[in-house]
């Protein structure tokens, strides 16, 4: 998933945010969820259980960021996904592939309320990135 960095995402400096890092990556989780047609409610979704990120060098305001998410792990009821950000181009349109943060994101699945066992659609579906 692709972002462009916007002034709200930055500082007064124009560097953006630590936490927004880690907001992007939520929106490319989300985004390839509702790609493949993942239909999440409140009786049935993920919530994040950990973070450990790594800031590796600064987004600035203008630059057009790519997320990429893989999978490390899938448990019975929990996954660990790994998430980087790369710098593609910057405010002048100057290609780039810099990477400029990592993450690895573990994440519960919840259904009713309580941890519950991933479906196999689920599986399936993550096991494919």
């Amino acid at each position: 998933m692709q972002i462009r960095v916007y002034y709200e995402d930055t500082d007064a400096g124009g560097i953006v945010y630590h936490a927004n890092y880690i907001k992007f990556c939520e929106r490319a989780r989300s985004e390839f969820c509702f790609n493949a047609g993942v239909k999440f409610s409140s009786d049935y979704h993920f919530v994040v259980t950990k973070i450990v990120a790594n800031y590796i060098k600064p987004a600035v305001l203008g630059d057009i960021l790519e997320v990429k998410t893989s999978v490390s792990r899938i448990a019975k009821a929990s996954m660990v996904l790994d998430q980087s950000i790369y710098r593609v181009s910057n405010l002048d349109g100057a290609k780039q592939n810099e990477l400029l943060f990592t993450a690895q994101v573990t994440v519960a699945f919840m259904l009713h309320g309580k941890v519950g066992r991933l479906d196999s659609k689920l599986v399936e579906l993550f096991s494919s990135i």
